[in-house]
């Protein structure tokens, strides 16, 4: 088997632990730029992963994030942010992870090689779902098995690896290659691997979301917005879209329900609630298409 970028020494890593600890940690941060910089050679492909996970979620079908190890949280960690930003129903995200969602610290390292686990997991994929999988080296059994499923199922797939030519990848609908270089710490693909992950993931939902409409001006007009500062966030961006004071920004949220996109409209003369809602779902969900034909219709 030939050696994988992510298993090799960095040319730093000699004397490392002899340093002084500044220049540990200067090094330590040269890697993760470094690491970002790997992701620059994907963005069509995380574009591409964007738009397929849209298009599961306009036809009502589930999005499934599966991997192993670090890969795994990283995975988790977007899955868990999408209800929150975007104003995705939960249940309409699944999150697999080798050995379950860690409960402690403990998160053993031999989950990754249990394919029984992978195929028990993986009864929740269905036809249409986008299947988003994970695996620094592109060789995770858990992975892998999971792809397969998907695969055979008629999922959309989607497969992240930080190494080039390697069997995930060649399972993929959507393949994303995230060529990070050796880590400074051998092997820890928490680190750079990790990073370059999370930086893919975030912009690939971040892509679904405007695509579904959820994003207007850098803003997210999906929200669910169930705390204090939400909730004042909510209000400016209701009063910043609109053109309104605070207050009937905040008053049109209340009618609204919580709801950014038909409070814009309300704050902006829309009669009644019925109304905004028709005009946003005649827009698709699209705020600003939403607001012309409030215009139009005015």
């Amino acid at each position: 088997m030939p050696q994988r970028k992510t298993e090799e020494l960095h040319a730093s890593a000699p004397g490392l632990d002899a340093r002084p600890v500044e220049e540990i940690g200067a090094i330590l941060l040269s890697g993760q730029i470094d690491a970002l910089r790997a992701v620059s050679s994907a963005t069509s492909d995380i574009a591409r992963a964007g738009q397929m996970m849209a298009k599961a979620v306009r036809a009502g079908r589930q999005l499934v994030y599966a991997a192993a190890g670090s890969s795994g949280l990283m995975a988790m960690a977007d899955a868990c942010e999408l209800a929150g930003t975007f104003g995705l129903a939960p249940e309409r995200t699944r999150i697999l992870m080798a050995g379950g969602i860690p409960t402690s610290a403990a998160m053993p390292g031999d989950t990754e090689d249990d394919t029984q686990d992978a195929k028990e997991a993986a009864e929740v994929i269905h036809a249409g779902d986008a299947v988003i999988l994970l695996s620094a080296s592109g060789r995770t059994p858990y992975a892998l098995t999971i792809a397969g499923i998907a695969r055979d199922r008629g999922a959309h797939v989607i497969c992240l690896a930080n190494n080039p030519d390697t069997p995930l990848l060649t399972l993929a609908d959507v393949a994303i290659c995230l060529p990070t270089p050796p880590e400074v710490i051998s092997g820890s693909t928490r680190m750079g691997a990790g990073t370059a992950q999370k930086a893919a993931l975030n912009m690939m939902s971040t892509i679904m979301g405007v695509a579904l409409g959820h994003v207007h001006d850098g803003m997210m007009v999906n929200l669910h917005a169930d705390n204090d500062k939400l909730r004042d966030r909510a209000a400016r961006m209701v009063a910043d879209i609109a053109s309104v004071p605070h207050e009937r920004a905040e008053t049109a949220l209340a009618i609204a329900k919580g709801r950014v996109k038909p409070a814009v409209l309300l704050a902006m003369g829309a009669p009644n609630l019925t109304l905004a809602e028709e005009l946003l779902t005649q827009a698709d969900g699209r705020l600003r298409a939403a607001m012309a034909a409030l215009h139009s219709h005015a």
